[in-house]
């Protein structure tokens, strides 16, 4: 007579059907990226992705000062206002300055402002706090505002700066104008968006350098490198992905440059000497009525700009530097 046998009682099963005790529990499911960015998203496409279409179908259509009364119909042209840019000589010219311009602001703009985020963190409390202050100052005040007040310093007749110079013996600078010789008025204009963007700079870069652990600097002194050393090999490094933000966001802001330009050299210099593509866009558009041509500019303006950006981000991520 065979023995008995016992069958072991089965698993308790989850309403799921799933049994449980029977291997470690799935892990909870993530929500996906993208609806997390969705309330963002949900106030930016309204604010931005219109416009742009706006901007981009304007750029399309022969629409003037006529077609804006309602006297001529509009009438769809295609690329011809992208021809006719881009065929026009100035276009390029002023294409060339802006880059040279934007260049030079973007990197006085770090130079300065990583220098004064260096130096915040070897003063004492009260000069840092007078410093951050002043820069604050500058970086708060309008651009109209800084514009007009940097243009009476350098004013021909009544200027603060022409007036230092000759009292201290420079008889050259009586009633000399700043603004006449086409490098002088970009390098003075460029002074000024540098003192209204480097704040940001600083400050930013400040936040990331007191966020370093300590034990890291104190050991880098403690091997003996100085402070620049110090700074390129081992604070660098340790920033980028806050340089990269800063230098994109420069890049962008001094790019697209229109009221320093338009205000200190009375629309452009003479001549249009001293043009960008911001302000270039403006006299298509508004001085002469060819709304589409400076819709076209507006547009070439943000492939410029985007296409640049997305590669240069790509290829940090394929070297394995997040954002």
């Amino acid at each position: 007579m065979s023995a008995p046998t016992t069958t072991a009682p089965a698993a308790p099963t989850s309403p799921s059907g799933r049994r449980r005790g029977t291997g470690p529990a799935a892990p909870p499911r993530r929500r996906p990226p993208l609806l997390l960015l969705l309330p963002a998203a949900i106030i930016m496409i309204p604010l931005v992705a219109y416009p742009i279409y706006q901007l981009g179908l304007l750029s399309v259509l022969d629409f003037g000062q006529a077609q804006a009364s309602g006297g001529v119909p509009t009438s769809f042209v295609g690329f011809g206002n992208y021809e006719k840019i881009l065929s026009d000589g100035q276009f390029w010219s002023v294409l060339t300055q802006t880059i040279g311009f934007a260049a030079f602001c973007v990197v006085a703009t770090l130079v300065v402002g990583a220098t004064l985020a260096v130096l915040l963190t070897r003063v004492g409390r009260v000069a840092r706090l007078v410093l951050t202050t002043a820069a604050t100052a500058a970086w708060a005040a309008p651009a109209m505002t800084g514009s007009t007040v940097w243009s009476f310093l350098f004013d021909t007749n009544l200027g603060l700066v022409n007036k230092t110079l000759v009292d201290l013996g420079l008889s050259g600078f009586h009633e000399y104008n700043w603004f006449y010789d086409k490098w002088t008025a970009f390098l003075i204009v460029g002074a000024v968006v540098v003192w209204h963007s480097f704040p940001f700079v600083m400050v930013t870069l400040y936040a990331g350098i007191r966020a370093i652990p300590e034990e890291i600097l104190e050991a880098a002194a403690l091997d003996g490198a100085n402070t620049w050393t110090t700074f390129r090999r081992i604070t660098a490094p340790m920033l980028r992905p806050i340089l990269t933000v800063v230098v994109i966001q420069s890049v962008i802001w001094d790019f697209k440059v229109f009221t320093q330009i338009y205000v200190m050299t009375e629309g452009g210099g003479i001549a249009g000497q001293n043009l960008v593509l911001n302000v270039y866009a403006y006299q298509k558009a508004f001085a002469s009525s060819q709304y589409g041509l400076g819709a076209a500019i507006g547009v070439i303006m943000l492939l410029v700009l985007v296409i640049p950006t997305v590669l240069y981000i790509r290829t940090l991520r394929r070297t394995g530097n997040e954002l």
